[in-house]
C-alpha cells in the first residue's frame, strides 16, 4: 500500500466577526422611594433592573415603583426598565450622571410634570436637568431622549423654551393623574425606532382636551398644510378608532428650529443607523488597506448595513461615497490626485461620506371629495 505524499495542508478555522447589538427600548427611571417600615428597598443611585411591575412597586414603594410598573404595562412593552431611586436629600443632576454609562435610550424623572414657576421663576429644575442629560455626549450607542409632561390639564407649550427646546426631549400634554411621562416612555420604548408614535396607544386614563385647547397645544393647520407643531405631543381618543383607548396625538420631539429633528422616529432611527455602522466598521480599523481594494471593501461593509434596511423599508434610499476611491478609478489621475492619494496613506486617514433618504410615515391626510 502506498501513502500519499502530502505536501501543503490546510487547516480551517472560523473566527466570524459579529458587531454589537445596541437596544432600542431600554428605559431609566429616577424617583422618590417611601420607605416602608418593614421590608428591604432599593438602595440610592444605584440603578435597579426590574422585571416584573409588582417586584418595582414593592422593593421601590412610591412614585418611582408606581412609574416603573406603568411604564412596564404598556403594549407593547419596553425592553429593559431600570429603576433609580433618589437620594433622601434628592439631587437630580447627580443622579443623572451615575445612568450616563448605563444601556437605556429614554430617560424619565417619575411622576415630575414640567411646569412654570410662580412669579416668573425657572420652570421644573428636574425637567431642566433631564434636557441638559440627554444633550450628551455620550459614548458610542448610550445616545439618548427624555420624556416628560406637562402639569395636568396644561395646554401652554411656549414653556418650551432654553435648554428645554430639544430635539433629545418629548412632551406630552394631558389630563391624567398618573404618571405620563413613564407611560409614553413605555410606549415609546415598544416600537422599533423608524415606526412613527403617532397614534400609538398609551395604557392610561386621560380626559380628552376640547377643539381650542388643542389648537392651543399644536398650533394652527389648514386644509392644505403640512402639521403645525409646537413641541408638544397630546392624549387623544380619536372617535375613529374603535373601541375605548388614549393614544398619542402626534410624535413630535421638544424641537422647534428648522435645522433641528421633529419627529421622534428621526432621532431614534438616525442614533440605531449610527450605530449600526460604527459597530460594523470596527473590525475593519487597522486591517483595511488605503488601496482601492481596501477602500472597495470599506464601502461594501457599509453597504451591507444599508441595504437590509433600504429592503425592508426602514430607509428609502443610500449613498455611499468614498472620496479617495474615485482618485484610485481615475484612469489618468493628475499630480494633485496623486498628491491627495499620497497623503491619505501618509496619514492612514480615509473620510467616507453616507446620504441616507428617510421616508416618514404620513402624518396628515387632505381628502378632496366631490359630489356631482
Amino acid at each position: 500500500m502506498t501513502t500519499p505524499v502530502r505536501y501543503i495542508r490546510v487547516k480551517s478555522t472560523v473566527n466570524l466577526f459579529s458587531p454589537a447589538n445596541r437596544p432600542t427600548g431600554n428605559i431609566a427611571i429616577i424617583g422618590a422611594v417611601t420607605a416602608p417600615t418593614t421590608g428591604t428597598v432599593i438602595p440610592e443611585n444605584e440603578p435597579t433592573l426590574f422585571s416584573d411591575p409588582d417586584d418595582a412597586e414593592k422593593r421601590a414603594p412610591g412614585d418611582l415603583g408606581k412609574s416603573v410598573a406603568l411604564a412596564m404595562r404598556q403594549e407593547p412593552g419596553p425592553g429593559l426598565v431600570f429603576g433609580v431611586r433618589l437620594a433622601t436629600s434628592p439631587d437630580i443632576a447627580d443622579t443623572l450622571s451615575k445612568i450616563a454609562t448605563l444601556p437605556v435610550q429614554l430617560v424619565v424623572i417619575a411622576n415630575t410634570p414640567l411646569e412654570a414657576g410662580t412669579g416668573g421663576a425657572t420652570p421644573t429644575a428636574g425637567i431642566v436637568a433631564l434636557a441638559n442629560h440627554v444633550k450628551g455626549p455620550f459614548g458610542d450607542g448610550l445616545e439618548r431622549m427624555g420624556v416628560a409632561m406637562l402639569g395636568k390639564g396644561d395646554t401652554d407649550a411656549s414653556i418650551i423654551t432654553g435648554a428645554l427646546n430639544s430635539d433629545r426631549m418629548v412632551y406630552v400634554a394631558h389630563k391624567s393623574d398618573e404618571d405620563v411621562a413613564a407611560a409614553v416612555a413605555g410606549t415609546i420604548g415598544g416600537y422599533d425606532p423608524h415606526i412613527s408614535l403617532l397614534l400609538k396607544k398609551v395604557g392610561v386614563s386621560s380626559a380628552p382636551f376640547t377643539a381650542q385647547e388643542l389648537f392651543t397645544i399644536n398650533g394652527s393647520e389648514g386644509e392644505s398644510s403640512p402639521p403645525g407643531g409646537q413641541n408638544v405631543n397630546w392624549l387623544v381618543n380619536p372617535a375613529l378608532i374603535p373601541g375605548e383607548g388614549v393614544y398619542l396625538g402626534e410624535g413630535y420631539t421638544g424641537a422647534s428650529g428648522t435645522t433641528d429633528k421633529k419627529y421622534i422616529d428621526i432621532v431614534r432611527t438616525l442614533d440605531d443607523i449610527t450605530y449600526r455602522l460604527k459597530a460594523s466598521l470596527i473590525a475593519s480599523i487597522g486591517e483595511l488597506r488605503i488601496s482601492r481594494t481596501g477602500l472597495r471593501a470599506l464601502a461594501g461593509e457599509m453597504e451591507a448595513v444599508l441595504e437590509p434596511l433600504r429592503r425592508s423599508e426602514v430607509i428609502d434610499d443610500y449613498l455611499v461615497v468614498v472620496p479617495v476611491l474615485a482618485l484610485f478609478d481615475k484612469p489618468q489621475p493628475t499630480p494633485e490626485d496623486l498628491e491627495l492619494i499620497a497623503k491619505a496613506r501618509r496619514e492612514r486617514f480615509a473620510e467616507a461620506m453616507v446620504r441616507i433618504t428617510y421616508a416618514g410615515a404620513i402624518h396628515r391626510l387632505t381628502i378632496n371629495l366631490t359630489f356631482e
